[in-house]
């Protein structure tokens, strides 16, 4: 790599971007009168799940109504004039990060049709794994596609069921899908909720004011102060109508394997997934890394923000004082290219910066959650040894990741996983620390409040780091290779 090159690359020393990006999030209240504005505060709650773009469709008992756009939820849905543009008592919305398909508009969900029976509209968390192989199949039979998203090919399902309830049309439609899926869906009458048949992905139900709320996590509920009622169980279609809330089980009964994931990163430290506090969990896991890999060291630093709670339980388990090291400027958007070299390593600073006053002269612990590619971790190390750092010794409070996901979480091929190619020397040279550790898979599952992991039935969908993947992969093993798209649209 050139010098200039170099430069380039520590310009924007951003700890996100090689991070696993989250799903997406999804979001419904039913009959209530400020439907479409408490949506959107569902959505600020939920927009750690995707960042790229947001949409709202409401129904006002004539029509529907749908705002989708490109960006974050206050970018647009902050206004009231876009809130007026949605009215009626029942709304869905979602947050999105491309998993399938490119992030242009006619990706953005809810996605919606005129079926036979009525307006339906739907919005989507996971990743269909056998998407591809439907869609092929659906176009091959006559279906015309207006996005490259997977979650369409439940509308073109629904379309073709021969059932004469929308209920009925839809279960038939789910039927048919493999891989994990949360569903928010709005028909005339009614709002449904769905989770697959392991749970993969979350779903939660709340009431407010008498109104039931379908959210993907309990954030999005304590933000509008609503009250939780329960989770979705995994192979569980709830109906949400003005009679009530019923609940259908269309699949055989299995063990639930939700994602492991959640706990390690995906969820927003204040829910509480399937009764465990994220918070919580987090904080044990870090006390299991350190029950398993201490060093002599005089500080803990977490890399900010989604190794703090580790962080924390890892220097109470230890006896080591934890420190905020690297500093977090939480009001740095995209960062912009600059002029010269000179002005280019300025801006290595923007977004993170080390706390000088910690690190200089300390062995210092630094807890991350997870280790992707290692091209953030090798500038962060740096970091640490520029601002004076005696030691650095990284932990990391989940198991190396070393297969993709197709279950909607962004996972490099495995080639690019740098657990998967290197050994932990390889991996601590390459990284340039001292020392390096994963917590253990039998430490992740004792943190969650487990004996262990059970290889004959596990409890949760640990795929990334055992290769154990939960369902069928028609996509991977079937010819995937069809163009998903002759349209290019500005967005």
């Amino acid at each position: 790599m050139d010098t200039e090159a170099q430069s380039d690359a520590w310009f924007d020393l951003d700890l996100e971007a090689d991070r696993l990006r989250e799903e997406c999030g999804v979001f419904g209240i039913f009959g209530h009168p400020d439907a479409a504005a408490i949506t959107a505060l569902g959505l600020h709650a939920l927009q750690h799940r995707g960042q790229e773009a947001a949409g709202i469709v409401s129904f006002d008992g004539a029509r529907y109504n749908s705002e989708r756009r490109l960006g974050l939820v206050g970018d647009h849905f902050s206004k009231a004039s876009t809130i007026a543009r949605l009215p009626g008592e029942a709304a869905i919305g979602h947050v999105r990060y491309s998993t399938t398909g490119e992030t242009i508009l006619r990706n953005v969900q809810p996605l919606f049709a005129e079926l036979n029976s009525g307006g339906f509209s739907v919005a989507h968390n996971g990743n269909l794994t056998n998407g591809l192989t439907l869609r092929r199949d659906l176009v091959q039979s006559g279906a015309i596609y207006q996005s490259t998203s997977d979650t369409e090919v439940i509308l073109h399902l629904m379309a073709r069921s021969r059932k004469l309830r929308i209920v009925e049309r839809f279960i038939e439609a789910v039927r048919a899908l493999e891989g994990s899926y949360a569903l928010v869906a709005l028909a005339n009458t009614m709002m449904i909720g769905a989770r697959d048949p392991l749970g993969i992905r979350p779903l939660v139900i709340g009431e407010l004011d008498g109104h039931y709320i379908l959210a993907s996590e309990t954030c999005a509920l304590d933000i509008i102060g609503a009250r939780f009622v329960r989770d979705v169980e995994n192979g569980e279609i709830v109906v949400i109508s003005k009679e009530g809330i019923e609940s259908l089980h269309p699949f055989p009964p299995r063990p639930m394997r939700p994602c492991i994931f959640e706990y390690i990163y995906f969820a927003r430290p204040d829910s509480v997934v399937h009764g465990r506090p994220v918070y919580n969990v987090r904080k044990a896991m870090g006390a299991e890394l350190a029950r398993e890999s201490g060093v002599d060291a005089d500080v803990v630093v977490p890399v900010p923000d989604s190794g703090v709670p580790a962080a924390i339980g890892y220097a109470q388990a230890a006896g080591i004082p934890f420190e905020l090291g690297i500093i977090r400027n939480h009001y740095v958007g995209r960062t912009f290219i600059q002029p010269t070299q000179t002005v280019r390593e300025l801006g290595v600073r923007l977004k993170h910066s080390a706390n000088r006053a910690v690190v200089e002269g300390k062995r210092i612990i630094l807890i991350d959650d997870s280790i992707v590619r290692g091209t953030t971790s090798v500038k962060i190390v740096q970091m640490m040894r520029d601002a004076g750092a005696a030691e650095v010794h990284f932990r990391i409070s989940s198991p190396p990741i070393t297969y993709p996901d197709y279950y909607g979480i962004d996972t490099p091929v495995r080639e690019n996983l740098l657990a998967a190619t290197h050994t932990l020397d390889e991996m601590r040279d390459y990284i340039g620390c001292d020392s390096l550790a994963f917590l253990s898979i039998e430490g992740t599952y004792r943190a969650m409040g487990e004996k262990g992991r059970d290889p004959q039935r596990p409890q949760f969908t640990d795929h990334c780091f055992t290769g154990d993947y939960p369902t069928c992969l028609t996509d991977l093993t079937g010819e995937t290779k069809s163009q998903l798209s002759l349209l290019a649209e500005a967005s």
